[in-house]
C-alpha cells in the first residue's frame, strides 16, 4: 500500500471509537427491513461485505494494489484508508481501471433458466452497455449540491468530492475516477445445491448463493492475466439476487491474494423493473461508493464498518435518486459523506451528512 498520511479534517471533533468484529471466512452483512409489521413476510433488500481473503501461499503480484491513502477525521483519531491520493496534499487526478466482466447464470438448462447482462432492454441497449453508459462511469452531470458545484464528473467522485469538499474545493483538479473496460462475458452454471428461480420484489429473478459465487468469481479474477490487483473488477449480474440464509442481496465488495497488495473486487446486479431493489445501477452506485471508502474492508465506523451506503439503503426508492444521461434515468443511491462516521461539525459540502443532504447526524443511522 502507499504512503500514509494524517488528514486533519476538524481540529474539534474526534472519530467516534470503534471496534470490528466477525467470524473469519463469515459475511458481514449489512441490513435495513421495513418497520411495518408486513416487512417481516418480504424480501430483506440487503448488501454484504465480505472479509478480505489473503493467503501466505499467494505470490506477491508484480504490480501493487489499487492506489490508496491513510488519514483520520482528526489528529490522533481512528484511520482510515480509501481509494485515490491524499487530497490535503495533492491536486490531481486518479483513474482507475474498471473491468466490468457481465455474468451469464445458468441456473437450469432451458432458456427460462438463463439470465444473461447481453438481454436487450427497452431502450435498445443490452443492459451491459446501459451500465457503461450510466453516470457511474461517464461524466455529463453537473453536480449541484446545495448550491455548490462540485463539477461536470462521474457520480461517485462527485460524492468523494462533496466529502473531502473542505480541500478539493483547493485543489480543484482533485479527482478519483473509472476508466470501464468491458472483458468477455463468462459463463456460470449454478448447481440445484447453489440457486433456484422465484419471485422476489414482483420480479421473477435467480437466486445464488453467495458464498457459491464469490468463490467462482474470486477463480475468474485470479484466471485472467488482464485484472491487475491496481484495478477494479466488477461482475455485473442481471435479475439476479444473491442469498445467504435468505434473499436478497444487491451486491457486495471485497478483496483477496497477497496481503502486500490486495486484489478488491466487487459484485453487484441489475434488476430490470423501476422502483425495486438493485433497479438498474443503484446497486452499482452503492457498492462503487463503499469500495471507494472501504476498499480493503477493515475501516472502522459506527460500531462496524466505514461502508457509505448501508445507512441510507432503507429510505424511500431504497435510497435511490433519478438522474438522466444518455437517454436513461438511472436510479443512484445517496451516500453518507465521510463525516458522518465521527465528526460534528461536519467539515464536508455544505455541512452536510450525504450527498442528498438526508436528515442525519454523526452514526444516526448505524453502519
Amino acid at each position: 500500500m502507499e504512503g500514509s498520511f494524517i488528514i486533519r479534517i476538524s481540529r474539534t471533533a474526534a472519530l467516534v471509537a470503534l471496534t470490528c468484529a466477525w467470524l473469519a471466512g463469515a459475511a458481514v452483512a449489512q441490513e435495513r427491513e421495513g418497520s411495518s409489521p408486513a416487512a417481516q413476510a418480504e424480501p430483506k433488500a440487503r448488501f454484504m461485505t465480505l472479509p478480505a481473503h489473503y493467503s501466505k501461499n499467494t505470490a506477491a503480484p508484480l504490480t501493487p494494489t489499487v492506489t490508496n491513502w491513510t488519514g483520520s477525521l482528526s489528529s490522533g483519531g481512528t484511520s482510515f484508508t480509501m481509494v485515490g491520493t491524499n487530497p490535503q496534499t495533492t491536486n490531481t487526478t486518479t483513474t482507475v481501471t474498471a473491468y466490468l466482466v457481465p455474468i451469464r447464470l445458468i441456473i437450469n438448462p432451458t432458456q427460462g433458466g438463463i439470465f444473461d447482462p447481453g438481454h436487450v432492454l427497452s431502450n435498445g441497449r443490452s443492459v451491459t452497455q446501459n451500465v457503461v453508459a450510466s453516470p457511474i462511469f461517464n461524466s455529463g452531470i453537473d453536480y449541484v449540491q446545495g448550491g455548490t458545484d462540485l463539477g461536470n464528473t462521474q457520480y461517485v467522485d462527485a460524492f468523494q468530492r462533496a466529502s473531502l469538499w473542505g480541500y478539493v474545493q483547493t485543489n480543484t483538479n482533485y479527482h478519483v475516477l473509472l476508466n470501464v473496460v468491458v472483458l468477455p462475458t463468462v459463463t456460470i452454471s449454478v448447481p440445484a445445491a447453489s440457486g433456484s428461480i422465484g419471485t422476489e420484489f414482483g420480479v421473477r429473478v435467480g437466486l445464488v448463493d453467495i458464498n457459491f459465487f464469490d468463490a467462482k468469481w474470486q477463480s475468474i479474477i485470479s484466471a485472467n492475466g488482464t485484472i491487475t490487483p491496481n484495478s477494479f473488477p466488477i461482475a455485473l449480474t442481471y435479475d439476479t439476487y444473491l442469498t445467504s440464509g435468505g434473499c436478497c442481496i444487491g451486491g457486495y465488495h471485497s478483496a483477496f491474494g497477497n496481503a502486500s497488495a490486495p486484489q478488491t473486487y466487487a459484485h453487484f446486479t441489475y434488476i430490470d423493473k423501476a422502483g425495486v431493489f438493485s433497479q438498474d445501477v443503484s446497486a452499482l452506485s452503492h457498492e462503487t461508493g463503499e469500495w471507494m471508502d472501504d476498499p480493503f474492508t477493515n475501516n472502522a465506523g459506527c460500531g462496524g464498518l466505514l461502508e457509505v451506503g448501508d445507512p441510507l439503503e432503507g429510505g424511500p426508492n431504497y435510497g435511490g435518486f433519478p438522474y438522466t444521461l444518455n437517454g436513461f434515468t438511472y436510479n443512484l443511491q445517496d451516500m453518507v459523506l465521510l463525516q458522518y462516521f465521527g465528526q460534528s461539525p461536519s467539515t464536508a459540502v455544505n455541512g452536510w451528512y450525504s450527498f442528498q443532504n438526508a436528515n442525519l447526524t454523526v452514526c444516526s443511522n448505524g453502519q
